[in-house]
């Protein structure tokens, strides 16, 4: 019932089929809160594990979003009912949701809800990896794990304003994405096995990479630390195989940064947002390919995305509920679904 306010949710099975829709009572707003209408939300690789109950914690599924303002909290300034937004909206999977107005921004001139659902968590996780926990200067190496995806996508982007030299990873179907981003062809290597480190090493004569921005396992983390110079960073935006800080310091001499993007806060994560908003508007940014689907395919876009099929992003699209007080024009009324159709509207 697209009228009735939900959210989507996990069935807690494991099967990527299980999902469920939560009543989602309306409460009053929090000083500090936004109420919209969610259009579109983002998908990441975390709803993917949500889905299939391998995600390390508690969650909920969905993380980004973009729609329409309903309502704002007392203490929200800069935002009013009919404005478009996008921002981070923890379980905004449905048609109603309400988040932190320091974590939404407008959505840029020319963006449609699909494309602004999927900026906000890559874009700020690329972000915050860079400028904030790797303090990425003009003229340093980048190895880019993943780089056709969300986050790979949003980093080359980045990297590129920064002023950064980049070397990307990807799956060899994946590689004409990431060149076609902007990264020579001889700048690309192979996200499934350990070719990519000589290739990192002719790429950079020898001398190795400033930061890894990884999302890899195993001894694809044991390698690229070793292709970092002293005193690099390496930033972990993974889940499956952390490391101890301490340990790869003495062993590597680099330093190492596992994070969440939520612990950048509230307010840091507002001044990224504009900072990011104003990099759109004047076309420094763009936003990365988006395969939308709507919110009842949303087993179909899950699995999907579970199966690294995309590049670039996932969305779900989730329709605008009727206007109560709006004419809905029904042909062929007097016909028996006709008839169905006008008396349930009634």
């Amino acid at each position: 019932d697209p009228a009735a306010d939900w959210r989507l949710a996990t069935g807690g099975s494991g099967v990527v089929d299980d999902l469920v829709r939560l009543p989602l009572p309306e409460a009053p707003l929090g000083h500090t809160e936004v109420r919209i209408a969610v259009r579109a939300a983002g998908l990441n690789f975390r709803d993917a594990m949500l889905a299939l109950g391998m995600y390390p914690g508690e969650a909920e599924l969905g993380t980004e979003a973009a729609g329409v303002v309903l309502a704002t909290g007392d203490g929200v300034g800069g935002l009013a009912p009919g404005d478009r937004v996008m921002g981070l909206v923890s379980g905004g999977i449905g048609p109603v949701a309400v988040t932190d107005h320091r974590l939404l921004a407008p959505i840029p001139e020319g963006l449609g809800f699909a494309q602004a659902a999927t900026v906000p968590a890559v874009f700020l996780t690329a972000y915050y990896a860079l400028s904030d926990l790797a303090d990425a200067r003009p003229g340093q190496w980048l190895l880019v794990h993943s780089a056709a995806g969300g986050v790979g996508g949003a980093a080359i982007q980045l990297a590129r304003h920064l002023g950064l030299h980049v070397f990307g990873t990807a799956s060899p179907g994946k590689h004409r994405t990431v060149e076609a981003a902007g990264v020579p062809a001889d700048r690309i290597g192979n996200s499934r096995d350990l070719s990519f480190a000589p290739a990192v090493r002719a790429a950079t004569g020898g001398r190795g990479v400033d930061i890894v921005l990884n999302s890899l396992a195993g001894p694809f983390i044991d390698t690229s630390l070793e292709l970092l110079v002293p005193g690099g960073r390496f930033v972990e935006m993974g889940k499956t195989d952390l490391r101890n800080a301490f340990r790869v310091r003495a062993e590597h001499g680099v330093h190492y940064r596992s994070f969440d993007l939520m612990e950048a806060g509230p307010d840091r994560i507002q001044e990224m947002l504009a900072d990011l908003v104003a990099l759109f508007r004047a076309g420094v940014l763009t936003p990365l390919p988006v395969t939308a689907w709507p919110v009842t395919q949303a087993p179909q876009a899950l699995r999907h995305l579970s199966l690294a099929r995309h590049t670039g992003k996932v969305a779900l699209t989730v329709p605008r509920p009727l206007d109560p007080a709006g004419t809905t024009l029904i042909t062929g009324a007097y016909g028996g679904v006709g008839r169905i159709v006008a008396r349930h509207l009634a």
